[in-house]
């Protein structure tokens, strides 16, 4: 297994982004499947010992991905992704926004988009992520709130799916 996978995280205070460019040890399809299949979704997008539990998928342009984390007190925090664009097993772009039940956007938190590059490096898969916010503030109170982490966690639980590679 590769232990040398590259992990860049950077806010960009002055654009209102953050751009993470991971590697994961396993060929470009796997991992773009990985990204954009809700069973492999569940599997790794959510910090443990938070589980995500896909309500609905349409990866389609226009189509959305309606989904919650859930906590392990039976709490659940619910999300969406509205997909912009896809470039079929190259690149996609989405909207994301905290929302309830019922995909409602709540507006008292920012929306992020979301833009997503994967590149195939021989053995391992490079996936570029820009991800906009609308105004510095926006950006603050998702890092405030512990993106960072929760998202390095997220990305080494794809890393265990991929450990056999």
């Amino acid at each position: 297994m590769k232990t040398n996978l590259l992990m860049n995280f950077s806010v960009d205070k002055e654009s209102n982004k953050i751009n993470v460019q991971r590697e994961f040890a396993a060929a470009p399809d796997k991992v773009w499947t990985a990204w954009t299949d809700p069973k492999w979704l569940d599997q790794w997008w959510a910090p443990k010992p938070w589980q995500t539990v896909t309500v609905s998928m349409d990866f389609s342009e226009g189509g959305m991905w309606l989904y919650y984390m859930q906590g392990p007190e039976g709490e659940r925090h619910y999300c969406r992704d509205d997909y912009k664009t896809i470039d079929p097993g190259k690149s996609f772009s989405a909207q994301d926004a905290f929302c309830d039940a019922d995909g409602n956007i709540n507006e008292e938190w920012p929306r992020m988009t979301w833009h997503n590059t994967f590149e195939g490096r021989g053995n391992s898969t490079m996936v570029h992520i820009v991800i906009t916010f609308d105004k510095p503030e926006d950006l603050e109170k998702i890092i405030e709130m512990g993106f960072k982490e929760g998202f390095t966690m997220a990305m080494e639980n794809l890393d265990g799916i991929f450990g056999g590679e």
